[in-house]
């Protein structure tokens, strides 16, 4: 599974520079205030806190949560490994199509996996004691789904619960972070880097119970200094929030509306993220189309139960979907 597709490797094959390209497959979100963070000598020179207690006071104020109940990884993919790392049961059954590096982790970690098509038949019988994997909204299309009955089915199960809420945060949906305390065996799993805008920045979190983060042992020092203050200070914007999401609603309908006027998707998906996700029986033409009007999406083959017909578009700006929308319009033009 690759994570976005390849900006870098499209740039070589185009022959320009990667800042020339607009980038339809990385779901970040589109509000990217500048962020003034000064930076001194000791903020370089000095390690940071091996406890990261100032990062986790603001994660937990944001979050409503408790410092104990907060877990810190270089990013939520090595939260996801580390989780796997530590949890001793080994039948793991991941609601798929979602983020290729959880089935990645769990082989890594020796487990065995199986996998519920969460679209077609999601209430497939899980094992008692397993892990399950449930990411929330999901990906690639960005359903958000009430989990009150699942969850108990879980419970009932005996089972681990893993829970992926990095794209909740774009439309306010309820989370079930509230639940680490009621049930000790759920995890949730959190990325920074999508609804705070900081790709580069390497923070994810892991959120469970205090007894559950104990056992779980991160590397000391594993998120640099720099890393930590610039999202102490993205979290401590008290109109972030809101001016992202008023953003994104504008933004998603206009993507939306693109989208449907063009009249080439047979298919597009309700999403409660911050991405659509279309199907077209000339989705690799499409693709290429917009390659060479230096237009890169998200082709979603590589997700399970899915082919090569799915185009994934990321929510942009205004310009950006206006090159989007001109270079639709000109589909099938004058290469094809």
């Amino acid at each position: 599974m690759k994570h976005g597709a390849n900006i870098y490797k499209y740039a070589k094959k185009l022959g320009c520079r990667s800042d020339e390209i607009i980038d339809f497959s990385s779901n970040i979100n589109l509000y990217q205030p500048q962020s003034a963070l000064h930076v001194t000598n000791s903020t370089i020179t000095k390690y940071a806190q091996s406890n990261y207690t100032t990062l986790k006071t603001a994660i937990a104020h944001n979050y409503g949560l408790k410092k104990s109940q907060i877990s810190l990884y270089n990013g939520a993919t090595a939260a996801v490994y580390a989780l796997f790392e530590a949890l001793k049961q080994k039948k793991v059954t991941l609601y798929a199509p979602l983020y290729g590096e959880y089935e990645k982790a769990a082989l890594q970690s020796k487990k065995n996996v199986y996998k519920i098509n969460r679209i077609e038949n999601i209430d497939a019988t899980v094992a008692k004691k397993s892990i399950v994997v449930f990411v929330n909204p999901s990906t690639p299309e960005g359903s958000f789904y009430e989990l009150a009955t699942l969850f108990a089915y879980w419970k009932k199960q005996k089972c681990t619960v893993i829970l992926d809420e990095s794209f909740l945060e774009f439309e306010s949906h309820p989370s079930l972070r509230q639940m680490i305390q009621n049930y000790k065996k759920l995890y949730i799993v959190q990325s920074f880097s999508k609804f705070y805008s900081c790709a580069g920045v390497r923070i994810g979190a892991v959120f469970s119970n205090k007894k559950n983060i104990t056992k779980l042992h991160p590397p000391l020092w594993n998120i640099s200094s720099l890393d930590a203050a610039f999202l102490q200070k993205r979290l401590g914007d008290k109109t972030f929030k809101e001016k992202s999401r008023q953003l994104h609603t504008i933004q998603k309908q206009e993507l939306l509306d693109i989208l449907k006027k063009c009249g080439l998707f047979e298919q597009i998906v309700q999403s409660d993220a911050n991405f659509i996700l279309t199907q077209s029986s000339q989705a690799e033409e499409i693709f290429s189309h917009l390659l060479r009007q230096k237009i890169l999406v998200r082709t979603c083959g590589s997700f399970d139960y899915l082919t090569d017909r799915w185009l994934r578009f990321a929510v942009k700006d205004k310009q950006s979907h206006t090159a989007l929308q001109n270079a639709l319009t000109t589909y099938p033009g004058e290469n094809q």
